[in-house]
């Protein structure tokens, strides 16, 4: 373990990309999904100006930009069998995939929803055969809509209509949507109410689905899998809380929530190191280890390790970012972690990486389209005391 804490503490930038003519927040990063053999192709990432960026993996050179006009597109994923297909959750009531591969700015595959549907989230499955997205609550309406995506991954332009709806688990706004990484029928959803679902589509109905129902106390804002095979649910809330749970532990006398930290601000960092905010986590895979993401608001990026004992902080990597770091992304594969901030900058961090010489861009304000969907960390903002 202590070896995978000092490679983690050794990440240093490896790739940094060029400003765009339009800056805008990062808010969302993807990394494409090669055969065993390969290297990743492609990064992916959805801006505040509405639109997903492509980028070349290996030089971090821009190759091309998908918009939605008028909709507002949200979050970013690569498909699982094929690198160059992306999708994108849309406030429109669609979930849009493109084909990299194309010229076209058009997208290749559309999966509509129900006319009142705002997507503000969604996944695709570990065999690329469903897609689910959530909704904005309109009057009391939440959904988990989904989609069969069969055949997406060969440019069929088509539009499909829902497989159906879960609309009786959640009473807020979908936040998040994780599927299980390799159990395909195995779905995780958090939401502003707090509650963390986790489902297993192949049952008839909703009632029979709902495998668990774990309660973080405060609105989500990032949900994941950690544990050897992938047993364990964890979050992270908008007022910087972090939840944790064992689902192996449902059949038992076991308690299932393995940690639960009101505010990971007070619990981890003292003056030296403050903590503004928690990104997200991440679960490595190698060292069965499981860490969260943070920041500071200039830019730091903390790693912290977590037991069941509590949080540590692993390292902080400095000099990269200039304002809030928004979204990141792990890559396993060759053990790098992507990130993505609020400079309108994507970093690109490897154990002992050496920069090509860049000039390092000053902090920028950026007016971003979307500052009324997107919650935007409060530092000052202390949780609850019970």
């Amino acid at each position: 373990v202590e070896k995978i804490e000092e490679q983690l503490a050794s990440l240093r930038i490896a790739r940094r990309s060029t400003l765009s003519e339009e800056p805008a927040y990062l808010l969302d990063i993807d990394v494409s999904r090669p055969a065993q053999s390969e290297n990743p192709r492609f990064v992916a990432v959805s801006c505040s100006n509405k639109s997903i960026r492509i980028y070349n993996r290996e030089t971090l050179h821009f190759l091309r930009e998908y918009r939605s006009y008028p909709g507002i597109l949200n979050g970013v994923r690569f498909a699982h069998t094929c690198d160059s297909v992306v999708f994108s959750a849309c406030s429109d009531g669609t979930v849009k995939c493109w084909d990299i591969r194309l010229a076209a700015q058009k997208a290749v595959q559309v999966f509509s929803g129900y006319p009142s549907n705002v997507f503000i989230s969604f996944d695709i499955n570990c065999t690329d055969l469903i897609v689910c997205a959530g909704t904005e609550k309109v009057e009391q309406d939440t959904f988990l809509v989904f989609w069969d995506a069969r055949g997406v991954t060969n440019s069929a332009s088509t539009s499909k209509e829902p497989l159906g709806v879960y609309s009786e688990s959640h009473s807020d706004d979908i936040t998040k949507i994780c599927f299980h990484p390799i159990k395909p029928n195995v779905v995780v959803s958090g939401s502003t109410d707090g509650l963390v679902n986790v489902f297993d589509i192949n049952e008839d109905n909703e009632d029979d689905a709902l495998i668990a129902t774990c309660n973080s106390d405060s609105s989500v804002s990032f949900i994941g899998w950690s544990g050897k095979d992938h047993k364990q649910v964890y979050c992270v809330t908008h007022d910087d809380g972090f939840c944790w749970w064992d689902i192996a532990q449902l059949d038992t006398e076991e308690p299932i929530t393995l940690l639960h930290v009101l505010d990971v601000r007070d619990a981890v960092c003292g003056e030296s190191n403050s903590l503004d905010y928690l990104v997200g986590g991440f679960y490595h895979e190698k060292a069965d280890k499981f860490f969260l993401v943070g920041g500071t608001s200039r830019g730091n990026i903390h790693l912290l390790s977590c037991s069941a004992a509590g949080l540590s902080l692993v390292g902080t990597l400095g000099g990269g970012h200039s304002a809030t770091v928004r979204s990141f992304c792990w890559n396993l594969r060759d053990e790098s972690l992507w990130t993505g901030g609020e400079d309108a900058q994507l970093l690109l961090w490897k154990p002992g990486g050496v920069e090509r010489s860049l000039a390092k861009k000053a902090s920028m304000k950026i007016a971003s389209s979307v500052q009324k969907r997107v919650r935007v960390h409060n530092s000052s903002l202390k949780s609850r005391k019970k």
